[in-house]
């Protein structure tokens, strides 16, 4: 059953207090015809009751209507609030890209020149890149299409050829420059 199957809280408040209404405006109108003392003593108490039962009811699912309009007023503010949030987000991140574009186009192209500088193959440059991305061996596999053993041999010719340990050392060798504080730059 999807959500639109679902019974929905307010229609079943509605619908009790509809209920609730009829019930009271029904023991109130017998009541009253009652009251001309046609009625005995126990069916006079016995609509009275039903009517204090009613008015009881209907008392409830207003409430509850009241309560649950708030809860959806407060939802709906709750949801504008982070649609907005997520907008300035996505706007930053734009703005960062947009602001970042002709740097990251040349530490692209400096890390690919690094690349070529080691000598590495077609294949063990893209590993390199796709190992700086942050994927696993499995993901390179599969993004490839090759087994597993051969990302895990490409990554350890590129290694060898580039004189480092593992992919530490490799995101190492081109981030720790970046990453370091400037003298120039406020700590």
């Amino acid at each position: 059953m999807d959500d639109t199957d679902a019974p929905s809280p307010t229609r079943g408040s509605w619908g009790s207090a509809l209920a609730f209404g009829l019930v009271t405006t029904l023991a109130a109108v017998d009541l009253a015809s009652d009251a001309d003392g046609l009625g005995s003593l126990r069916h006079v108490l016995l609509e009275g009751a039903l009517l204090l039962v009613g008015l009881v009811g209907l008392a409830l699912a207003v409430l509850r209507l009241r309560a649950l309009a708030l809860e959806t007023r407060r939802l709906t503010q709750r949801s504008a609030e982070l649609e907005a949030r997520l907008a300035a987000s996505r706007a930053d991140a734009e703005a960062f890209r947009a602001e970042a574009a002709h740097l990251l186009d040349g530490l692209g192209a400096a890390i690919d020149g690094q690349l070529g500088r080691w000598g590495l193959s077609p294949a063990e440059k893209e590993v390199a890149m796709l190992l700086l991305k942050g994927l696993s061996h499995k993901e390179i596999a599969a993004a490839r299409g090759v087994a597993e053993a051969t990302v895990r041999k490409q990554a350890q010719a590129l290694y060898g050829k580039a004189g480092l340990v593992g992919r530490a050392d490799l995101a190492a060798f081109f981030l720790e420059d970046l990453l370091a504080p400037r003298a120039d730059r406020p700590a």
